[in-house]
């Protein structure tokens, strides 16, 4: 069976990574097109310059900026996003173009209960805390 080769709007990786940042831009959704028409922050800006010039694959590139979109240079990189606490580790994959990094690195835990504790049922009230 032969693996399915990625596409987004019709094009493949290796076009996306020859595309400039205005041009990839025109093929987002209105949030991000907006995003790179307002132009980006030096935030943003630094962070591109890092990817490019990062060295080690197997160290992920640590990041606090979770409002970039990720685009076609980040594909195949690892980042440690951070989500207030910790450290998210992600590598990043194709299908990831046009999300922001945030989107992969909640903020907030998912809420697991237990079962009900001494009193909270008519079964329990007559339990001896002691």
């Amino acid at each position: 069976m032969a693996v399915k080769e990625f596409k987004f709007k019709g094009m493949s990786l290796e076009q996306l990574k020859q595309l400039s940042l205005e041009e990839f831009a025109k093929l987002l959704p209105s949030r991000q097109r907006r995003t790179f028409k307002r132009g980006l922050k030096e935030t943003h800006l630094n962070l591109i310059k890092t990817v490019k010039e990062w060295k080690d694959p197997t160290k992920p590139i640590r990041t606090h900026v979770r409002d970039m979109i990720v685009i076609p240079e980040f594909v195949g990189k690892r980042f440690a996003i951070h989500n207030g606490k910790d450290w998210n580790n992600i590598e990043i994959r194709p299908e990831m173009l046009g999300h922001f990094l945030g989107e992969f690195a909640y903020t907030r835990k998912l809420v697991k209960h237990s079962g009900p504790g001494i009193g909270a049922t008519r079964g329990t009230k007559f339990i001896a805390v002691k």
